[in-house]
């Protein structure tokens, strides 16, 4: 809830810019949250003395209230959503968390035409702070519930503010390693298909793609992108392969757009794995159902899930909390590469 002052003096952007902190910062601190470090929670109430910024009281009380209540928030069509193993692996950890403490968690699929809705219901103090599971560079009313209620993000946002909290893993690094998993088994006509692009996760993983390919001296066979479904990496497959060239390895931004990538390699005489080496990324339960088994990098989702639900708790409880947590990948080795 945002606070309004009872004097018309001075503004609760005045105070932040006073004491050098963010808006939403001086909007906890006013509504009584522990979130806040010791050093800002200073700045800030010494430029509300000094500005005799007042808020109001009655407002206060109800917004300091706690609700013992998280939300996990999926920024994503609801068949994304239910269709990805990556989102299962996630709910998972931050639900053994979330199950170990005194809170309970309240899921919110928010597509485009739902987002006002959840902004509504974030900002109306039904929850103590919010966990976002996926977003883009569209999701901008995400900014929004970070202004109100404490939120960790999975995965880097594609806008990092100074006061953000997020848990990710080095997709840049696990871009290249795949990369150079392909190159050192001799592999040169490599191409990829890339997540998408208004997706931190996507741009990182194409970048990690693109820095091993030029050490090596090398140009990308076919640059695709896809959109993390199985049918978009199918429509990017058919697409690598009308190119031009034909590579003789494919680095897939994900294990469902492998799947997706093999059923349109075998429609044209193809076999994966044998006539062309494909890597996936994820290690999701995808990659041992296709045959040959999906040589991919292993993104610790669960492990993620548990990291986010913790940095979320220990915000909430007062105690330090680091404002980004990468998570290492590896190389999982099976047989389509």
């Amino acid at each position: 809830m945002e606070i309004a002052p009872v004097r018309g003096t001075a503004t609760i952007e005045e105070v932040a810019a006073r004491a050098g902190v963010s808006r939403s910062t001086v909007s906890r601190v006013v509504n009584g949250s522990t979130a806040v470090s010791p050093s800002a929670l200073e700045a800030v109430r010494r430029a509300i003395d000094e500005l005799q910024y007042v808020p109001n009281r009655a407002a206060r009380s109800l917004a300091s209230r706690q609700t013992r209540a998280i939300a996990l928030v999926i920024p994503e069509q609801t068949d994304r959503f239910f269709g990805d193993p990556f989102f299962a692996s996630i709910v998972a950890g931050i639900g053994e968390v979330i199950g170990e403490s005194d809170y309970i968690m309240n899921m919110l699929i928010a597509s485009d035409d739902a987002s006002a809705k959840a902004l509504g219901y974030l900002r109306g103090g039904s929850v103590d702070g919010a966990i976002v599971a996926s977003h883009h560079t569209s999701d901008t009313f995400l900014d929004r519930v970070a202004d109100v209620v404490p939120v960790v993000y999975g995965g880097r946002p594609a806008r990092v503010r100074a006061d953000d909290y997020y848990v990710d893993v080095d997709n840049v690094e696990g871009g290249r390693v795949a990369t150079a998993y392909l190159l050192a088994r001799g592999h040169r006509r490599i191409a990829t298909i890339s997540g998408p692009t208004d997706m931190p996760a996507g741009i990182d993983r194409l970048q990690g793609f693109r820095d091993a390919m030029a050490d090596a001296g090398l140009e990308p066979v076919a640059v695709e992108n896809g959109d993390f479904t199985e049918m978009g990496g199918a429509l990017a497959m058919t697409r690598v392969l009308a190119s031009g060239e034909r590579p003789d390895a494919i680095f897939v931004a994900s294990d469902l757009m492998a799947r997706g990538a093999y059923t349109v390699l075998r429609e044209k005489g193809l076999e994966p794995g044998r006539d062309i080496a494909v890597m996936g990324f994820d290690d999701s339960a995808v990659s041992t159902a296709l045959s040959p088994a999906l040589t991919t990098v292993r993104q610790p989702s669960l492990t993620q899930g548990r990291h986010m639900a913790s940095v979320l708790l220990d915000i909430l409880a007062g105690r330090p909390a680091a404002h980004a947590t990468i998570l290492p990948t590896e190389v999982i080795e099976r047989g389509s590469a």
